[in-house]
């Protein structure tokens, strides 16, 4: 694929594939909700499975659905994938029985910056165009490469101090933390190997992460929801999934 120094690409599956990524992950959301107590890391894992749905969502209307012009989806779609890295940090913190540092500050408030960027200024996303199974977005170089930066750089900080945690972590909310953990690298490692294979590639870094996203989301419902949140007594025995959290 033939590509500009100044595009973005968001490289992702056909969009029957997005649409169905996109109902997985608002099921998922929804499913927790009604079937867990409501927590902080409720909360954290429900938003981070609808901002992976939205994101899916734009990707699926990128090129014009519901007569809504690509431009204002590609925003929706940058915006929600921004808040991944602070939401995944801050819930790593929850699961280790840690307190929201300053890094999560740090982390929720350059993601504000950027969905500020991606919404307000008019030459953050100047152009779409539209392929079979991928979207152009027409940026500016500096900004990719920051944006990548961003990206890779919470996340990796998220894995590292999960993986330094863990060693120590009695809690029972450990298999939930080392879930997380691998939810993450699932999420990543096929972006670094597609990197290394094509390092043309580097700058659509956060973007060619959503083709994978529905690889977390099922680790987020099955391992790291049933592994750290209680129940809601009267569905106890609905499922079977494993709680081992009381």
């Amino acid at each position: 694929m033939n590509k500009k120094d100044d595009s973005m690409r968001l490289f992702c599956f056909s969009p029957p594939v997005m649409l169905a990524t996109f109902l997985i992950e608002i099921v998922f959301a929804v499913y927790i909700a009604w079937r867990y107590k409501m927590t902080t890391i409720t909360r954290l894992i429900i938003a981070i499975l609808v901002f992976l749905a939205l994101f899916q969502g734009a990707e699926y209307m990128i090129c014009g659905g519901l007569g809504i012009p690509g431009g204002t989806w590609s925003r929706l779609g940058y915006a929600s994938i921004t808040m991944l890295p602070p939401l995944g940090l801050h819930l790593m913190h929850q699961l280790a029985g840690k307190k929201a540092s300053g890094l999560v500050g740090a982390a929720y408030a350059t993601a504000a910056a950027f969905i500020m960027y991606f919404v307000f200024v008019a030459q953050a996303i100047s152009g779409t165009t539209c392929y079979a199974n991928y979207a152009v977005f027409d940026t500016t170089q500096g900004s990719t490469l920051l944006y990548g930066l961003y990206y890779y750089g919470w996340m990796l900080v998220a894995i590292g101090l999960g993986s330094l945690w863990s060693r120590t972590l009695k809690s029972s909310k450990k298999p939930a933390l080392i879930s997380l953990i691998i939810g993450y690298l699932l999420f990543i490692v096929p972006t670094t190997t597609v990197n290394i294979i094509d390092p043309a590639t580097l700058s659509g870094i956060p973007s060619i992460m959503c083709g994978f996203a529905v690889m977390l989301a099922f680790i987020l419902t099955l391992r790291v929801a049933p592994e750290s949140i209680a129940r809601r007594e009267d569905r106890h025995s609905l499922l079977p999934f494993r709680n081992p959290i009381r």
